[in-house]
């Protein structure tokens, strides 16, 4: 078993999430010597991609989200495949925009760590209260926390974690009828059954993993002008990798959550400075 890695899962919808994982992989290569990363799929992987990732491991037992759109019911697997013992886990629409190798002497002291902290791109903190896509933790007493940037370690207490998440998503209705009544969610959601999971184990967070949240109405805009966030903003992705919305440069996880952000001359800048590593390492 390798002992530090990076972990992305895809499965392609209406979107192609290969894609963005291997942006992703691309974009953690560049920033970070000597990472690992792995992809975890049952989707077939174009031949151009595979220079960026160090393992890919097939989905197992079946997929679960054969009528899902959002392709979350087989996330829960993560930890039974991953070849890595310490794990960084990412949501495939995200970007990192420089090393965050120091993680690593945060998080592996822990089982399990969530993101509990995320921003704007103006770098302003997130808050539960008034978060129009929170109104389901805001009012049931759920914890503030994210999936999509998480950090596990193979031990008993993270294989806990994900028996819960495979529970709950498997009896959405039951747990959302009892947990939730109030603004409850239809589909099942990774961050809610994450915030109930780390409840129900009385997990206390530990306010190391953060990223930027695109989502629009979080961005303090005129919230009747919003449509999609890439068309509110500039956007410059610079050659040598100096991501700018507005005139506010971006650091550390990006997640831009529109898949119009991921454009050709985006992905090509990518793989350029890719090749240039890979010659200099």
């Amino acid at each position: 078993m390798n002992e530090y890695g990076h972990l992305i899962f895809a499965q392609n919808s209406d979107i192609n999430y290969l894609r963005q994982a291997y942006s992703l992989a691309l974009s953690i290569k560049i920033h970070n010597k000597n990472n690992k990363t792995c992809l975890m799929t049952n989707d077939s992987v174009p031949l151009e991609y595979l220079n960026a990732f160090d393992h890919i491991v097939k989905i197992p037992w079946g997929d679960l989200s054969d009528k899902s759109v959002w392709k979350i019911e087989n996330r829960w697997k993560l930890i039974y495949s991953t070849p890595f013992k310490y794990n960084i886990v990412y949501d495939a629409d995200m970007l990192l925009l420089n090393s965050n190798d120091h993680y690593w002497y945060y998080l592996t002291d822990f089982d399990f760590v969530l993101t509990d902290k995320v921003y704007n791109y103006k770098k302003q903190q997130i808050k539960l209260s008034g978060n129009p896509y929170r109104k389901v933790f805001e009012h049931n007493d759920l914890p503030d926390v994210y999936f999509g940037l998480h950090y596990f370690k193979k031990s008993n207490k993270s294989f806990e974690f994900y028996k819960w998440l495979e529970v709950i998503i498997k009896n959405w209705s039951k747990f959302t009828e009892i947990y939730m009544p109030k603004f409850p969610q239809k589909n099942p959601s990774l961050d809610v059954a994450s915030a109930l999971a780390t409840k129900f184990m009385d997990i206390k967070h530990k306010h190391i993993l953060s990223f930027t949240h695109m989502k629009p109405l979080i961005q303090s805009w005129d919230m009747s002008i919003i449509n999609e966030w890439t068309e509110n903003v500039s956007i410059n992705f610079s050659k040598d990798l100096k991501l700018y919305i507005g005139n506010n440069q971006q650091t550390g996880v990006f997640h831009y959550v529109e898949d119009e952000f991921l454009t050709d001359q985006v992905i090509d800048t990518l793989r350029d400075n890719y090749d240039k590593h890979r010659i200099l390492v």
